[in-house]
């Protein structure tokens, strides 16, 4: 004789709710994963991260870079300032560059800042900025970090 074990046929509504989760799951997994991440990257043991333009006032954004370093370290950073166009073609605003950034302590921080007169179009602007850094720890160079981008401002 065999034994088999009853099922419970489970209620119309609990068979769609469940669906309806496993649904919502995998629609939800790709939708999380567009969420834009953090513009910072972290290398050797040093944090460079590009923070969103403010607002300096008369037409002028200031962007700023945050910059941690943990021990002795020298950190050189490059930035591109840019204004967001509609159309696709970014106008550059500005660039710059510093060298031998150094960090001594155990764990340091420093911001970099500099600004630039934006052309304000109907009243207001889109800018952001990209950054990208090596670090020398000992008597070696990294590899420059591929290049980071902000969040955009709008400066009114």
């Amino acid at each position: 004789m065999s034994t088999t074990t009853p099922t419970k046929s489970r209620p119309f509504g609990t068979r769609f709710a469940l669906i309806s989760a496993v649904s919502l799951g995998l629609i939800g997994g790709p939708v999380a994963l567009a969420v834009p991440a953090d513009a910072s990257t972290s290398l050797r043991g040093c944090t460079v991260d590009p923070l969103k333009p403010t607002d300096a006032g008369k037409n002028v954004a200031e962007f700023k870079i945050r910059i941690h370093c943990n021990g002795n370290k020298i950190v050189d950073v490059r930035q591109k300032r840019f204004e967001k166009d509609r159309h696709g073609r970014d106008d550059r605003l500005g660039s710059s560059e510093w060298r031998r950034l150094e960090f001594n302590r155990h764990d340091e921080r420093m911001t970099l800042s500099k600004k630039d007169t934006v052309d304000k179009d109907k009243g207001k602007d889109r800018v952001y900025q990209e950054v990208s850094f090596r670090v020398k720890s000992g008597n070696d160079w990294s590899d420059w970090t591929k290049w980071e981008r902000s969040d955009v401002a709008v400066i009114r």
